[in-house]
Order: structure tokens, then C-alpha cells, then sequence
């Protein structure tokens, strides 16, 4: 990961120097595999865990108010399973407790954000409140739930990247954030990108990014992974999987995912150095 002003060249320039030591090829870079919706439900919480203690997964993104959320953190705790928060504004909260006001509020949210496939991008002034009230009672949860600060966010359906999280600044500062998907030239419009590039460089003035961040599926054409592998010999490389899914989780418990990234090691954590 970088600091800010590299951050702001979009992932331009290589994390480290890659090079040859004692005869063995070495590289400075991380592949980082991330699994989503971790407490969602006991089904998803398992097919995370078990593709964790095979070292196929790095690490997950946990919901919060969600029907599994109490048995996933205490899992993540006692086998040490780093998690980030996994913001959700679009599905509806599960868990047996969770407080009336959220209910409506999220809901509120979830009504504006997926009326229009464009809804997002779209700062609404009316949901000021209900943002902040949920994006709040999100990161409390958390820090009830796994008794310390998230230092890493994502969004589930990407919708932490919403307009009106950015610009109210609703994410703590300093924390690492998801980008956006990477993608070459051709894959998306020049709009698109452009809009892609813009919003990351919104966040890594109050965030940290990694270099490039892209999903586990599909898996053909074959050469797309093994594309996505090889940028991670020398940049900080996340890819977000749901290990549920059991095409997914057949690549990763089954040992595809290690035969594909070769001598890359897959990190055993969400973090800089895979130290």
C-alpha cells in the first residue's frame, strides 16, 4: 500500500523493487485474497472460515446486525481471523436484536441506492441523517462485537462507495479503504474509468488503498487470473471472493488458487508486507 501521493497516481508506480537474491527470484509485492459477508450467515461464515485454515483466504469482511454476526466474531477472535467491517446499506438486517430506528432507516437507504443502477453516484441531501445514523451504528456494532476499532471497509453491493458516504466524509480517516475495481483500458467505458479514477483519488486523501483490487470470478478467459497473480509480484494486489458461491469455493478449497499463483504466496492477512 501507499502513502497518499502515491495513491493519487493510481497504483502508477511499483511498491518495491523486484529483483534476484542468491540465485531465487524474489518479489516485494501481495496478493491478498479477501472474503465478504463474513456473519451473514453461518453458512457463509463457514465457507469463509474453512477457506482461511487452508490458506486459500486471507482474510474477511464482516456484516454486522446480521444473524450470524455474534458466533462469526467470536470465531474470528479465537482463531485469530482478521476481519474488516463490511458496510451494508442495501440487505436487510437479520439479527434477532437489531434495533426498529436501524431497520427503517436502512431501509430507507436501500430504496434510494437501488432504484436506479446510477442512484449512487448521486448525492441525496434528504439521507444526510440516515447515512450518518447507519453508517454510526455500524461501526459501534463492530466495536462491540470485536472490541476494537475497524481499521479496514469495505461495503457490501460496493456501496460504501456511495456519494454521500464520500462526500460527508462517513469513513474514518486513516483507515484502509476499497477502491474500485481495476480495469484495463478497453474493459469499460472512458467515462467509466474516469469516474473509477476520480473517486479513488477522493478516497486516498483521507484513506489508505491498496494498488488494485479486482473479484475472484470469472475464471475464464484463463489468462485473467494469471494477469491479476502477476501484478501482485510487484503491487498490492486485493481480490474479493464469496467462498459461498460453490464455484468459489471449489478454486479455493479444492487448491486451483495455489497452483494458479504459483511461488506467489498468498498473504496470511490484510496487510502491507505479509509479514
Amino acid at each position: 500500500m501507499r502513502d497518499n501521493k502515491s495513491q493519487s497516481r493510481n497504483a502508477a508506480v511499483p511498491a518495491t523493487d523486484s529483483g534476484r537474491l542468491g540465485g531465487e527470484e524474489f518479489h516485494t509485492g501481495l496478493l491478498i485474497v479477501n472474503a465478504d459477508d463474513w456473519g451473514r450467515s453461518s453458512k457463509e461464515t463457514d465457507a469463509i472460515l474453512d477457506c482461511t485454515l487452508r490458506g486459500a483466504v486471507s482474510s474477511g469482511s464482516a456484516m454486522v446486525f446480521m444473524e450470524d454476526s455474534e458466533r462469526s466474531a467470536v470465531i474470528a477472535q479465537e482463531r485469530k481471523i482478521d476481519v474488516g467491517l463490511h458496510l451494508n446499506f442495501t440487505t436487510s438486517f437479520t439479527a434477532p436484536q437489531c434495533p426498529t430506528p436501524l431497520v427503517q432507516r436502512q431501509q430507507e437507504l436501500a430504496r434510494h441506492l437501488l432504484r436506479h443502477r446510477l442512484a449512487q453516484v448521486v448525492f441525496h441531501p434528504g439521507l444526510v441523517r440516515s447515512f450518518e445514523y447507519v453508517v454510526r451504528s455500524q461501526l459501534d456494532e463492530f466495536r462491540r462485537l470485536y472490541q476494537k476499532d475497524p481499521d479496514r471497509l469495505d461495503g457490501h453491493h460496493h456501496m460504501h462507495l456511495c456519494a454521500n458516504v464520500l462526500l460527508e466524509g462517513l469513513l474514518p480517516p486513516g483507515t484502509l479503504v476499497r477502491r474500485n475495481f481495476s480495469f484495463r483500458a478497453g474493459e469499460k467505458s472512458f467515462v467509466n474509468r474516469l469516474y473509477r479514477q476520480l473517486v479513488d483519488l477522493l478516497l486516498a486523501r483521507r484513506h489508505r488503498l491498496v494498488d488494485f483490487f479486482f473479484s475472484l470470478p470469472p475464471f475464464q478467459p484463463l489468462d485473467r487470473l494469471q494477469r491479476i497473480f502477476s501484478l501482485a509480484q510487484q503491487y498490492v494486489v486485493e481480490v474479493e471472493t464469496h467462498p459461498v458461491n460453490p464455484e468459489e469455493y471449489e478454486f479455493l478449497a479444492g487448491g486451483e488458487v495455489f497452483r494458479r499463483a504459483g511461488n506467489l504466496r498468498i498473504a496470511p492477512r490484510f496487510c502491507a508486507d505479509g509479514s
